[in-house]
């Protein structure tokens, strides 16, 4: 099951130009995955940089006829003309999926900064070694308090999760909504947490529960646990710090089938970069640049705050797709020994 997962700033690449076609032709460019997990999807906001209102979601499923998409908006406004604005997080996929579910996360007041709602959106998806639940979540930005609390939030739904594995209901008929069907164990959570890998908020994902659940692993410690995951965010913006707060997490029960996990450090169809993470070794050796990445991609902890998440401008324009394919300038490859 290879996955991607990506913040594509409501479709937003750093020439300012708001392009879903384009994030579908840059993620079938990097792979061809299974599924697509993405952040910052909007409907109908016109108040964001290069917007017209347009919608995403459908945008996006004729750019990518062969899976099918699901959405989980955090924010759910009146337009003021009948509609609704929304905003939100997708999976694309093109595997089963046995079930969707759509979880608010934790909002603790923090009146100190902006902060808006927040949503995990889970799939069962049905792997090729069983099923698996897949999340797509963004976490707060400006408050470190209501980012612990959504941790706490992603914490407890596993647990959740892991008891209706443990203890499984009694199921109505076929096709009721009783109808009992898998909610596993084996997860894999990914998008942008915004936060630091030496952070408290990664500390606390990877820490143990305590009896049945499995706790999570970050999939680059597992595959690189002696080299820093290169940045995700603000690689080529200036006016952005670089910073890593993109991650996949997997169950620990995952992590023999971790293989390969790669971040695509040239393309600029968003002001963060995709994560690829694949079940074998990449078939696209040519395209990967096996150098270590430049001084200047190393991680140190990034700044949590500073930075807009919406209405920001970016100041460099006219990139680019051309070197979508290189994969060579801040791009890391690890595969397992």
């Amino acid at each position: 099951m290879k996955l991607i997962t990506w913040n594509v700033q409501w479709c937003r690449g750093t020439d300012s130009r708001v392009d879903p076609e384009r994030i579908g032709r840059s993620a079938q460019a990097l792979a061809d995955f299974d599924v697509l997990c993405l952040q910052e999807i909007a409907i109908g906001f016109t108040g964001l940089g290069g917007s017209s209102g347009e919608d995403q979601m459908a945008a996006l499923a004729t750019a990518l006829p062969d899976w099918h998409g699901h959405f989980a908006p955090a924010t759910d406004l009146a337009d003021g003309r009948g509609g609704r604005r929304q905003f939100g997080n997708a999976i694309f996929c093109r595997l089963p999926v046995l079930q969707v579910y759509r979880h608010t996360l934790p909002w603790p007041a923090d009146p100190s900064v902006p902060s808006m709602a927040r949503v995990a959106l889970e799939l069962v998806v049905q792997a090729t070694f069983g099923p698996v639940r897949v999340v797509s979540t963004h976490l707060e930005y400006y408050s470190q308090t209501i980012r612990a609390a959504q941790i706490e939030g992603l914490r407890r739904l596993h647990q959740e999760a892991c008891a209706h594995a443990r203890a499984p209901r009694p199921s109505g008929d076929p096709g009721e909504p009783f109808d009992a069907l898998p909610r596993p164990r084996s997860a894999l959570i990914c998008g942008d947490f915004n936060c630091a890998p030496d952070g408290p908020e990664h500390t606390r994902m990877t820490a143990p529960f305590g009896g049945d659940p499995p706790s999570f692993v970050d999939a680059w410690e597992v595959l690189h646990p002696d080299r820093p995951q290169p940045p995700t965010v603000g690689v080529h913006m200036d006016n952005l710090p670089r910073a890593t707060f993109d991650f996949v997490f997997a169950t620990e029960d995952l992590g023999p089938r971790l293989k390969t996990i790669a971040i695509d450090g040239d393309v600029q169809a968003s002001d963060h970069q995709p994560i690829l993470l694949e079940p074998a070794a990449l078939q696209v050796e040519s395209r990967i640049s096996r150098s270590t990445p430049r001084a200047s991609s190393s991680t140190s902890t990034p700044v949590i705050g500073g930075r807009p998440k919406c209405h920001r401008t970016p100041r460099r324009a006219g990139s680019s797709m051309a070197g979508i394919s290189t994969w060579d300038r801040t791009v890391s490859e690890v595969s397992a020994r």
